[in-house]
C-alpha cells in the first residue's frame, strides 16, 4: 500500500516547507489548507483529507474544541502517525493561553495512533514573513520584551524533524523541544537585520498593557491578546531561553542560526 502524508497548513510558515523537504524525498503528499478545502471550523471538511492518508502533519487549532474530534475522525479514518507542531514550555503555560495548543497536545496523547509532538520556541522567520514583518519593513517594531534571549528557531529545521518523524519509526511518543543553537535578544535580533538591510530599524520594549491595546486597536480579540501576553510572559521569565540540542541530536548537523538566517533572508 503506499503510503500518503497529509500535511495541514500546506500554504503556511512551516507546513510549505514540511512539503518541499518531502517532496525531496519522493513522498506522496496530501495538501491541506484553506484553498484546497480545509477549515478548522468545519468538521465537514476534514474526512476528505483523512480518508486514506496514513501519516499527518497537523498545526494545533486555535479553536480549542476542534482538537479532539480531529484526532477522533484521524483514527476512525484509519491514520496511523501524527506529527503535531506544538510550542514550547507549555506545561508551565496557564491552560486559558494556547488553549488550542494544550486541547490538541491532550487529544493526540489520549490517542492510539504513534504521535510525535514538537515544540517549537518563536521563529526565525517571524521576523520576514507577517508576524513581525510589517513592523521590521516600517522601522519600528514594538513588542513587551525585556533583554532575556530567545533561542529562536529556522522553520526549515523544524520541517526536517517533521519530515523524519513522518516517515520513520523512532519517534512515537516523543516530545521534542526545538530551538536555535544560542539565545538572541530581540535588542540584538533587530540591529542584525538593521545591519544587514541597512536601513534603521528601532525596537520599542512596550509594557504588557501597552501591548495588550496594541493589539486590541488593531482588531485582535481579547481572548489573542491574553495568549500573546502570555507567551511574552512566559519569554520574559526565562522559561524558553535555554536552548536545546534536539534539532543537532536529530538531524545530524547544528541548528540553524539567527545569524544564517539574516545572511540567507535579510539581503
Amino acid at each position: 500500500m503506499t503510503e500518503e502524508i497529509l500535511v495541514l497548513g500546506a500554504t503556511g510558515k512551516t507546513g510549505r516547507r514540511v512539503v518541499r523537504t518531502l517532496e525531496a524525498t519522493g513522498a506522496t503528499l496530501r495538501k491541506a489548507s484553506r484553498a484546497t478545502g480545509f477549515d478548522w471550523n468545519d468538521q465537514s471538511t476534514w474526512k476528505q483529507f483523512l480518508h486514506g492518508a496514513t501519516a499527518a502533519y497537523v498545526i494545533a487549532p486555535e479553536d480549542p474544541s476542534a482538537a479532539a474530534p480531529f484526532v477522533e475522525l484521524a483514527e476512525a479514518s484509519g491514520l496511523r502517525r501524527l506529527v503535531l507542531l506544538s510550542g514550547r514550555g507549555l506545561d508551565e503555560t496557564p491552560p486559558d493561553v494556547f488553549r488550542g495548543m494544550h486541547a490538541a497536545e491532550k487529544a493526540v496523547r489520549a490517542s492510539d495512533l504513534a504521535w510525535t509532538v514538537l515544540r517549537a520556541n518563536n521563529f526565525n522567520q517571524n521576523f520576514s514573513e507577517e508576524v513581525w514583518q510589517p513592523e521590521i519593513e516600517a522601522g519600528r517594531l514594538s513588542l513587551p520584551v525585556d533583554d532575556t534571549p530567545e533561542p529562536f528557531v529556522d522553520v526549515q529545521d523544524i520541517a526536517e524533524v517533521a519530515a523524519l518523524a513522518l516517515t520513520t519509526d523512532d519517534h512515537q511518543g516523543q516530545t521534542y523541544d526545538l530551538t536555535g543553537p544560542e539565545g538572541v535578544t530581540f535588542s540584538d535580533a533587530v540591529s542584525k537585520i538593521a545591519t544587514a538591510t541597512g536601513r534603521t530599524v528601532e525596537l520599542v520594549k512596550l509594557t504588557p498593557a501597552e501591548y495588550r491595546e496594541a493589539l486590541l486597536a488593531q482588531g485582535a480579540p481579547e481572548e489573542v491578546a491574553t495568549e500573546l501576553n502570555g507567551m511574552f510572559e512566559s519569554m520574559r521569565a526565562g522559561l524558553l531561553a535555554t536552548p536545546t540540542n534536539d534539532i543537532a541530536r536529530l538531524l545530524g548537523r547544528p541548528a540553524t542560526s539567527f545569524d544564517a538566517y539574516v545572511a540567507e533572508t535579510w539581503r
